[in-house]
């Protein structure tokens, strides 16, 4: 017996609801590119971590640059209540993300983390956007 089967995988009604509440927290990069690249960009992204000049490096293009210390009800007041917003951070080793969207949910908002955040956009070998404006995803 290999330590993959050692443990008994779950029932199949338990794994799914698992997988259905984290997928009802998170999404992944290449599901935000493909639905900025189809035009079917139904929520805010939001890049949650760092400088305005580390941004103006680099960014998700589209993503607006809303430091997870900034988040509150009156700024969050400048988008309906039912938005929906995704936040990234640098990646796995950066817990901004988290922290947003803790922020986020406590507000009553609807929230989801893009795994793997730059760095997992890096991985994937999405392009990135420069400057201070969000700039767009190209289609």
């Amino acid at each position: 017996m290999s330590f993959v089967s050692a443990i008994p995988a779950a029932p199949s009604p338990e794994a799914a609801a698992h997988f259905a509440r984290r997928l009802a927290l998170e999404t992944d990069c290449a599901d935000v590119a493909a639905a900025m690249k189809a035009g079917e960009k139904d929520f805010v992204l939001l890049h949650v971590v760092g400088s305005r000049q580390a941004y103006a490096r680099r960014h998700v293009p589209g993503a607006i640059h809303l430091r997870h210390a900034e988040i509150s009800a009156e700024r969050m007041a400048a988008w309906p209540a039912d938005t929906l917003f995704v936040v990234y951070c640098a990646g796995p080793h950066c817990n901004g993300a988290d922290r947003a969207a803790l922020k986020l949910a406590t507000l009553g908002r609807p929230v989801k983390l893009m795994i793997g955040g730059v760095t997992g956009w890096e991985d994937e070998g999405l392009p990135f956007a420069t400057g201070a404006e969000p700039g767009a995803l190209a289609a």
